[in-house]
């Protein structure tokens, strides 16, 4: 004989306390609600903020330096090795790499061409770090030049204040045609090379030379072999990841805030959609035990009837199993109607909060489906679990 629900369901007292079970219902779908619904803003936040700031690589660039205070004014606020250490040692970042600058004095001028001198800082990088490397970023002792890449904005800012001086603007072009003459003092005497401008970096706002020069002249015209960086090069997936930026405040590390404006922001949007969510497993926890109390209460209720069953020959497991499956077309249409809502909400918040933004996809996000089907094993498991359990006890 084909046993099913309507076999056993005279026996079962499941139309009483019709308000209970109405609760629990009401009270799993607001919380599944609200849970996929922070799920959902969760990654429209990431996608808005992740892709104001996306590169090529897929990676963000950042330059650190320590910051200069009252209390420190006339100190050593230069990284050491200890530092940069720590700096890589962080699980957001994924690179640091100390920018070393001259330790002896530099003077750069163009001949007669552009008749104009000038003191100036070099530093070295590591070219991992550094946007735009030509092939001819290499030097050894004998080459004819020394190759440098120059800052796009040193370029720009050039161009702005050379008129006032009677000096020709220089396109790019231009510029790395332009020999430069690199006049070199230390106090173990002065040294002079020749050298032309490579590449231009839109990234590294320095005058940059290759780090085996650097080091060489370092040693050579000032006797010093490793001189403490000012600033550190970082590269992390995010450079606007409030657990960087939160790390960086810490360590009173200055950062520029236009490359990480968004961080607080996302910062903030995320702890809100975090108690959101929070709140939402709340409710869905309260509905679940309100449902079990309901439960209990059926089976209560039903106690003679189902040992009568149990007396019969029915067994516990199917039972529980019969039972249990009773509910799950409701578990469904509430999850269901979750998702539907949470897909309306997230149209609507295209439609009305960010219109025109490609970012954001036309579906939920896949993690929201993911977590409903969880939700729905979830609740069917907890459902099947009280009834046996409670069947047990008979």
């Amino acid at each position: 004989m084909n046993l099913s629900y309507k076999n056993i369901a005279p026996f079962l007292a499941a139309g009483q306390n019709k308000i209970s079970r109405w609760l629990s219902y009401i009270g799993l779908g607001v919380g599944v609600l609200l849970l996929l619904s922070a799920v959902q803003m969760y990654s429209n936040i990431n996608h808005l903020i992740r892709d104001k700031n996306t590169r090529k690589s897929g990676t963000d660039f950042i330059s650190i330096t320590k910051t200069i205070t009252n209390d420190n004014i006339g100190k050593d606020n230069r990284f050491t090795d200890l530092d940069v250490q720590n700096l890589q040692a962080q699980p957001f970042i994924e690179g640091a790499a100390p920018l070393t600058a001259n330790a002896f004095k530099v003077t750069a001028g163009a001949g007669a061409i552009i008749p104009f001198t000038t003191d100036i800082f070099v530093e070295a990088l590591n070219s991992n770090f550094i946007d735009t490397v030509p092939e001819s970023f290499k030097w050894k002792e004998g080459d004819e030049f020394v190759p440098i890449i120059f800052a796009s904005d040193f370029l720009e800012m050039y161009n702005v204040f050379s008129p006032s001086w009677d000096l020709p603007q220089m396109s790019e072009k231009t510029a790395s045609a332009v020999q430069i003459f690199l006049q070199c003092h230390g106090r173990n005497g002065g040294r002079q090379f020749k050298a032309r401008i490579v590449a231009f970096s839109d990234r590294i706002n320095s005058i940059l030379v290759p780090e085996n020069f650097l080091a060489q002249q370092n040693q050579v015209l000032e006797g010093v072999q490793n001189v403490p960086a000012s600033r550190v090069f970082l590269k992390t997936k995010d450079a606007n990841n409030p657990q960087l930026l939160n790390y960086l405040a810490e360590k009173d590390y200055h950062v520029n805030k236009d490359k990480t404006k968004f961080g607080r922001v996302k910062g903030v949007l995320q702890a809100i959609v975090s108690g959101l969510a929070g709140f939402g497993v709340l409710v869905i926890l309260l509905a679940l035990v309100l449902f079990s109390f309901y439960l209990q209460l059926m089976i209560a209720r039903s106690k003679d009837n189902l040992q009568l069953l149990l007396t019969l020959g029915y067994s516990p497991g199917w039972l529980s199993k019969t039972v249990a499956k009773k509910w799950i077309p409701v578990y469904i249409i509430i999850i269901i109607s979750a998702v539907a809502a949470t897909q309306l909400l997230h149209l609507a918040f295209q439609h009305f909060v960010m219109p025109a933004r490609e970012e954001l996809s036309f579906f939920i996000d896949w993690t929201v489906l993911i977590i409903a089907i969880l939700l729905l094993a979830l609740s069917v498991a907890i459902n099947y679990r009280l009834v046996k359990k409670s069947l047990i006890k008979l």
